[in-house]
């Protein structure tokens, strides 16, 4: 297990630090140095991270991940569906899928769909999987998500509804 105790904001990281400081993985560290998220410096072969960058990503982290948190109740809600009625479902998600792709067929978000297509042609408990869970790739694929129109406009505004109380109530429903 890493530890990080000192708090110099010059102290260099290495990408392990780092992502257990940002409760991330260690690839997705690795990610956010390469699209210039996250400056770094090169030691050797290895990247180093100041503890200042990290902690100003771990601020912007905190602000965007309301939005992860509310995205993950509405594809929670999803999920229920899903476990209701596998086949209307995975059907409406493989038709906005195919409408996707078409204004999509290059790009960052041509490889999440095609993510989404091996997901959709798989195990239902794999997509239940993404709809669910807190990793990076799970935002990213809910951040392409194909279940557009899967939940009424009614329950999406019980959700969003939900959703405000309890962050509203300070409770730890994330």
């Amino acid at each position: 297990m890493l530890t990080v105790p000192q708090t110099d904001p010059e102290q260099l990281l290495t990408t392990g630090q780092a992502a257990q400081l940002l409760g991330s993985s260690r690839q997705h560290v690795v990610d956010l140095c390469e699209s210039g998220d996250l400056p770094y410096l090169t030691v050797g072969t290895h990247r180093r991270i100041r503890r200042a960058d990290v902690e100003e990503a771990q601020q912007r982290t905190s602000r965007a991940n309301r939005s992860d948190r509310r995205s993950r109740w509405l594809n929670i809600a999803v999920a229920g569906e899903l476990v209701r009625d596998p086949d209307t479902v995975l059907n409406r998600a493989r038709g906005n899928l195919e409408r996707l792709q078409e204004k999509h067929p290059r790009g960052q978000g041509a490889m999440w769909l095609r993510q989404w297509e091996k997901l959709l042609n798989g195990p239902v408990e794999e997509v239940l999987d993404v709809l669910t869970s807190q990793t990076p790739r799970a935002r990213e694929l809910r951040a392409n998500s194909p279940f557009a129109g899967v939940l009424s406009v009614k329950d999406r505004d019980e959700v969003l509804h939900a959703f405000q109380a309890q962050q509203m109530g300070g409770g730890s429903g994330s």
